[in-house]
């Protein structure tokens, strides 16, 4: 016996469990199968060594694989060590446990002790250190084990071949995925489900939809990856359609289709998807229900959202790091801020998700103080940020006007994390620094990029440029954004109201012209959804399909005199342009900008209290 052994059993200060005979093997394998605490595992571990009972192969096999279960591979290890001769079935358990236990490495340095040691591997054997070559991402380890799998004659072994099809696959290799598909004797559907994938992953739809095709049996996971994969490049209309023709329908079946909506901003649809889901009777999983939460946060359904927080808490889901950052954004992008940092109060676990949560909730709220002061929180308890952590950090910055902090804070990232800026980062600076009237500043940052700056970066110089009245860097940004976007009408309005301003009519003119002669024009009329008694109601500008049109335009005028009367004015320096050049449009659009007003207000029918969501932001120029 080990002194490590030794050293164990008298920490534990036990007396040995009673098991009856030592040799009742049964009586043990079922206090290890019923072990629900560590300490019970370390108190039967005792037993054995007393009783020599770890020295039987089945019984160490038994305990290895209790000690993946808790995750504990130094007592595996140490079970394993004290065997004077274990069989293939423990090194086939040690190897599968530090696989799943996510030690790769140490699985493969075992796999070299074992054949050291003259115990010929099994096809199980294989099966798993295949698994821990995908860990490594590692070709050569792959193709090392790939040749011992032909010479211990498991070249034709169907479930050994499939694990190397999806090894290949994930190191990019699809060539030799194919190639082991190829050569098998025997296919079952695992392995054609396996190639299937192994395409998606390439990208190569066409080659997986025809493989799909040709599958003489399709398990429901064939289907399900076949969904996914037309999710992922925006084909929802294929995946509806395969969806409808499931024979069956599994859980994984209706969360691939409602994440297929949630990721092509079809968020209503999924909503609707899972309210279906629930009417079949489909218990839906922590996956689930993490997508519905977030079509609910980008729809702005915040009573929706309430509905589904109750379900998970009377279905007695266990509010983890996934759901629980889930329900903190949907929270904070409904309106409902304190509920928000209230779930995030109550995680018992938090992870750098629900950390960058609640940082982006107080920074989009204005909340820039605090939202700075839970950064710090988090730096204390060691978590460490990451790049969308430093733009919700940077957001809060231009939300407060702090330059300084900001600048510090924009340093920060490579000073101390190692994290390059990327594109996003440098929008949120050159936002506020323009917003803060350092222009000269903001294009000096531009300038010295590595990057290519994109439309949102000169965007921002723009809106600041207006803001501050600088025609001549203005015009720098709008040469630049009409190579970006030369058909977005939104840059020439902004620049032709900055000219009218200064009565500058002979630019706006030219303006005007370049936009006619491209054939420029708002082509995308913004568009937002309505929560109202749980129903979603999307509309946009102009948009006269609602069966309640004439009573919400009847409410939008009426809106427009009282703040007319209350002493409003609208921000519009355009109107020059727009009685020089339109005539009398500038009511007509007042009254389009009202509809924005009105669900910003709460304000729909009878001017009840509503949930807002926004998905392309209508606003005039200005406003």
């Amino acid at each position: 016996m080990s002194l490590k052994t030794i050293t164990i059993l008298n920490r534990l200060s036990i007396q040995p469990i009673p098991l009856g005979h030592p040799q009742n093997t049964q009586a043990i394998v079922d206090q290890i199968k019923q072990c629900s605490k560590l300490y019970q595992l370390e108190m039967i571990y005792a037993t054995m060594v007393k009783t020599n009972a770890n020295q039987d192969c089945f019984l160490s096999n038994q305990f290895v694989t209790a000690c993946s279960s808790f995750r504990r591979m130094d007592y595996a290890i140490l079970a394993f060590t004290e065997m004077e001769k274990p069989n293939v079935f423990v090194y086939n358990a040690l190897i599968k446990a530090l696989v799943h236990c996510h030690h790769p490495f140490t699985a493969l340095d075992y796999y070299k002790h074992m054949l050291r040691a003259r115990v010929w591997p099994t096809s199980f054997t294989f099966s798993s250190l295949v698994k821990a070559c995908c860990l490594v991402s590692e070709f050569g380890f792959g193709e090392s084990v790939h040749g011992h799998v032909w010479k211990h004659g498991f070249k034709s072994h169907v479930f050994v071949q499939t694990a190397l099809i999806d090894f290949y696959a994930n190191v990019g290799k699809i060539i030799e995925s194919k190639r082991v598909f190829d050569e098998m004797p025997e296919r079952d559907v695992f392995a054609w489900t396996t190639m299937i994938s192994g395409f998606l992953k390439a990208g190569d739809l066409g080659s997986s939809r025809r493989l799909f095709d040709e599958t003489p049996e399709r398990s429901t996971a064939t289907w399900n990856a076949m969904i996914d994969g037309y999710a992922r490049v925006g084909d929802v209309a294929s995946a509806e359609l395969l969806f409808n023709q499931m024979p069956v329908k599994d859980t994984i079946s209706w969360t691939t289709m409602i994440n297929c909506y949630s990721q092509n901003k079809q968020y209503a649809e999924a909503l609707v998807l899972f309210g279906e889901m629930r009417r079949y009777k489909v218990s839906p999983d922590e996956v689930t229900m993490a997508s519905v939460i977030s079509a609910c946060a980008h729809l702005g359904a915040l009573d929706t959202g309430k509905e589904i927080h109750n379900y998970l808490m009377q279905n007695f889901f266990d509010l983890d790091v996934y759901i629980g950052s889930a329900l903190i954004d949907m929270y904070a992008k409904c309106g409902g801020l304190e509920r928000s940092l209230l779930v995030f109060f109550k995680l018992r676990e938090k992870n750098l998700f629900c950390w960058n949560s609640v940082i982006e909730g107080l920074a989009v709220h204005g909340n820039a103080v605090e939202a700075l002061a839970m950064f710090d929180r988090m730096e204390r308890q060691h978590v460490k940020p990451n790049r969308v952590t430093f733009v919700s950090v940077l957001t809060a910055c231009t939300h407060a006007g702090l330059v300084e902090v900001g600048r510090q804070r924009f340093l920060s990232m490579t000073r101390d994390y190692s994290i390059l800026p990327g594109v996003e980062h440098f929008g949120c600076m050159v936002d506020l620094l323009s917003k803060a009237g350092l222009l000269e500043d903001a294009l000096f940052l531009i300038r010295s990029m590595k990057l290519e700056p994109n439309s949102v970066i000169w965007g921002a110089l723009l809106g600041g440029c207006k803001l501050h009245k600088n025609l001549e860097i203005a015009q720098v940004a709008v040469d630049e954004l009409m190579v970006l976007e030369p058909y977005n009408s939104g840059y020439y309005t902004l620049l032709v109201n900055m000219y009218a301003e200064v009565n500058r009519w002979g630019q706006v003119a030219k303006i005007r012209q370049m936009m006619r002669e491209l054939g420029v024009g708002k082509r995308c009329p913004g568009s937002s959804w309505i929560e109202m008694e749980n129903e979603i109601h999307q509309f946009s500008a102009s948009d006269k399909s609602h069966l309640a049109s004439d009573e919400i335009y009847s409410i939008l005028a009426e809106l427009d005199v009282q703040l007319k009367r209350a002493g409003y004015l609208p921000a519009l320096p355009a109107g020059h342009v727009i009685d020089a050049l339109q005539g009398k449009a500038l009511d007509r659009a007042l009254v389009k900008q009202k509809q924005a007003s009105t669900k910003s207000m709460g304000v729909e029918r009878s001017l009840r209290s509503i949930s807002v969501g926004r998905d392309t932001t209508y606003k005039l120029m200005g406003e």
